[in-house]
C-alpha cells in the first residue's frame, strides 16, 4: 500500500527546503510565496535495518525496501478556502494525502521574509487551521442541506447521519479540527465521503535553527502549548541541517555529520517513524533467492489482507501463510533448519500479522 504525506505550511516557513532535503526531487526553493505551484512528489525509501539482516541470510538477487511519498504542496494564505492565492489547488491536493506534515516556522532569519511580518508559530498554525476548517464546514453544510428533507420524512438513517454531521459542525464552528470529535467507527461513515481535511492525522514539524535542534526555543514551546489538547506530535527539524545531510552520498559521512551535531538519526528518519506511528502502519517481509522485500500494511490486518498488498489474487485465493520470526531466522540461518526446528508457523485466515513477520503465502487462483 502506498503511503503519501503532504508537506503543508505558510509560504517561506521552509517547506520546499525541507522537501528538497527529504527527497530526490528538487522543488524550487526561493524567498517568495508560491515558488511551489504544482505539488512536487518525492519518493523516499524507508530505512529498515531488518532488510540488511535478511539480505545477509538469504543472499537474494535484489532487495526492495518499502517507500513513502512526500508531496510538497503550494503555500497557503488567508482566504484560501475562498480561492485566494492558490487556495483551491492547495485544498484539493491535501484531500489526496494520508497524513499532513504541517511545517511551522520556529526560526528567526532577517534574510527570509515572513508573510505576516513576524515569526509567530501559533498565528501560522491558526491561519492554516482556519482555512481547512472553513472548507470542511462548507462540505458539511452541503451534505446537511441534502439530508434535511430526507430526515424530516422520518428516515432513520438520515436522522443518524444528521446527528453526526451536527457534532462535526459544532466543533468546526468552535475553531476545532474534525479529528478532535470522538465518534464511533460506524458514525464516521456519515462523513467518510466528504474527505474532511481536518480529520487527517497531523504531525507538526517545527523548523528550527541549528542551535535549537536539541532544546527547541520559545517558538517551539508556544506551539507545543497550542496543540497540547490535539493528541498530535511535534518533531524538531532544522531544514538547513537536513539540506546538508542530503548533499552527502556516503553513509559513513552522514553518520559522522550527525554525530557532530549530536544527532542519533536524521530528520527524515524521525518523520518516517512518526508517519508510520500516526497512521498505525507496520512492515512485514517476503524473502527468497530472487528478492527480499518489505511491505507496508495497517497494524491489525489479517494474513489475507496482507497477502492482497502483493496481489489481489493472493487475497482472493488465500489458503495459508507460512510465518517465520526474524530472530529465528538469525539463529537458525536457513528455512530448512527453521522447518526442522518447528519454528515455521502455519497460519490461517484469522492470523493477525505482526511487525517484522517474514511470510510466504499459499493460494489458489
Amino acid at each position: 500500500m502506498g503511503l503519501q504525506c503532504g508537506i503543508v505550511g505558510l509560504p517561506n516557513v521552509g517547506k520546499s527546503t525541507l522537501f528538497n532535503a527529504l527527497s530526490s526531487a528538487k522543488a524550487e526553493a526561493a524567498n517568495f510565496p508560491f515558488c511551489t505551484i504544482e505539488p512536487n512528489v518525492g519518493v523516499v525509501t524507508v530505512p529498515d535495518n531488518r532488510l540488511s539482516v535478511l539480505e545477509e541470510l538469504v543472499n537474494p538477487q535484489k532487495v526492495i525496501p518499502t517507500v513513502i511519498e512526500f508531496v510538497d504542496i503550494a503555500g497557503l494564505v488567508k482566504g484560501a478556502s475562498k480561492g485566494e492565492g492558490l487556495g483551491n489547488k492547495f485544498l484539493a491536493n491535501i484531500r489526496e494525502v494520508d497524513a499532513i506534515l504541517h511545517v511551522v516556522r520556529c526560526f528567526k532569519d532577517d534574510n527570509v521574509v515572513h508573510i505576516a511580518g513576524t515569526v509567530d508559530p501559533v498565528f501560522d498554525k491558526e491561519v492554516i487551521d482556519t482555512e481547512l476548517q472553513l472548507k470542511d464546514l462548507e462540505s458539511i453544510d452541503k451534505k446537511v442541506e441534502r439530508l434535511k428533507k430526507i430526515a424530516k420524512s422520518g428516515d432513520a438513517v438520515a436522522k443518524k447521519e444528521m446527528a453526526v454531521l451536527e457534532q462535526f459542525k459544532a466543533a468546526l464552528e468552535a475553531g476545532k479540527n474534525a479529528r478532535s470529535v470522538e465518534v464511533s467507527k460506524e458514525e464516521l461513515e456519515a462523513i467518510r465521503e466528504l474527505h474532511l481535511l481536518t480529520i487527517k492525522p497531523v504531525i507538526y514539524v517545527a523548523n528550527v535553527e541549528e542551535d535549537s535542534i536539541h532544546t527547541g526555543n520559545e517558538h517551539v514551546e508556544a506551539l507545543r502549548e497550542e496543540i497540547k489538547d490535539e493528541n498530535a506530535e511535534i518533531i524538531l527539524i532544522s531544514a538547513s541541517i537536513e539540506a546538508q545531510i542530503a548533499e552527502l552520498d556516503d553513509e559513513e559521512e552522514r553518520s559522522m555529520f550527525l554525530e557532530e551535531y549530536g544527532l542519533k538519526e536524521s530528520g527524515l528518519n524521525k518523520l518516517i517513524r512518526a508517519s508510520y506511528s500516526i497512521l498505525n502502519l507496520i512492515t512485514y517481509f517476503t524473502a527468497g533467492p530472487q528478492e527480499v522485500r518489505a511491505w507496508t500494511i495497517k497494524d491489525g490486518w489479517k494474513a489475507p489482507q496482507a497477502a492482497g498488498v502483493i496481489h489481489t489474487d493472493f487475497e482472493k485465493g488465500f489458503i495459508k501463510a507460512e510465518v517465520i520470526k526474524l530472530q529465528d531466522y538469525q539463529n537458525l540461518k536457513t528455512e530448512v533448519a527453521i522447518k526442522e526446528a518447528g519454528k515455521m508457523a502455519i497460519e490461517g485466515k484469522d492470523y493477525v500479522v505482526k511487525d517484522g513477520d517474514i511470510m510466504h503465502f499459499r493460494f489458489n487462483l
